[in-house]
């Protein structure tokens, strides 16, 4: 604990994480210490982490339990570890649009780890979103209006659905035929620290619940460009070895698709949630 260091990179959220090695075990108050800092700035980063798919999961159970994504295969001996890459010929990246994790899943998870395998020499940076920020910097009258909805989520959304279509196509999971679809509070209590975030998102977020796709168009629209406004954002540069730790209930992230005709491979985890409420 006495090497542990925590040095926030923005205002609005994200702590880059010194003096560990997350190969080794960890002691009980090094992962509080983690949890911690998840909680308070909402992503963490780490750097140098020379992390085999054991090591990953290793790390990741230290914090919950680990889900399996729907659409895309796990490697063959870790299938809760998924291959987020982007080749030298393909122009969509996985996941490349603003989102929050398979919110239209009933129980999304609450968070995931993202760890860098090979990276382009430059572009491939990940942005990240206060969602905490974007619900407190709504007006009253704003406020009062999403405490009754519930926006409806859905897989089959036809932009996020285009970013992993190569995925699919080439490690497909056994419920990539699937659509999913769930019903979640417009903002959600964070479980842990019972503060408010703003849970809808443009990826999965089709409609509220009750009204029709061109209903809640308007309302939907102003949302997803609050949401990400630059002050409630932070940026991070990869390297290979860096690692990503993000609360999926009170933020959402972007990769930035800006490397053609380089490779980029990760490996992600993701740690089971609960309801949102």
């Amino acid at each position: 604990m006495s090497g542990l260091s925590i040095e926030p990179i923005a205002g609005a959220l994200g702590a880059e994480i010194g003096g560990v090695d997350l190969a080794q075990p960890l002691g009980g108050d090094v992962v509080a210490a983690l949890r911690k800092a998840l909680l308070d700035h909402l992503v963490i980063f780490f750097r140098d982490q020379n992390l085999s798919p054991d090591g990953l999961t290793r790390f990741g159970r230290c914090f919950g339990v680990l889900g399996q994504y729907p659409f895309v295969q796990g490697l063959p001996d870790h299938p809760e570890v998924i291959e987020v890459k982007k080749l030298e010929h393909e122009k969509a990246n996985f996941g490349g649009i603003w989102h929050s994790d398979t919110t239209y899943l009933d129980e999304p998870p609450m968070g995931s780890i993202l760890h860098a395998v090979e990276v382009p020499a430059s572009g491939g940076d990940t942005m990240f979103a206060n969602m905490y920020m974007a619900h407190d910097a709504l007006s009253p009258g704003m406020e009062r209006t999403l405490a009754g909805l519930s926006g409806v989520s859905s897989s089959a959304k036809a932009d996020v659905s285009r970013t992993r279509e190569d995925r699919i196509a080439s490690s497909p999971g056994r419920k990539a035929k699937e659509v999913f679809e769930a019903v979640h509070p417009a903002v959600r209590t964070h479980p842990e620290t019972g503060r408010k975030a703003l849970y809808v998102n443009v990826a999965h977020t089709v409609r509220f619940d009750g009204m029709t796709e061109e209903e809640s168009a308007p309302l939907l629209g102003f949302l997803f460009n609050h949401q990400i406004k630059p002050e409630f954002t932070c940026r991070f540069r990869w390297r290979v070895g860096s690692l990503a730790f993000w609360d999926n209930r009170a933020s959402q992230h972007n990769p930035i698709n800006d490397y053609h005709g380089q490779r980029r491979i990760m490996r992600r985890i993701t740690i089971a949630g609960d309801r949102p409420r």
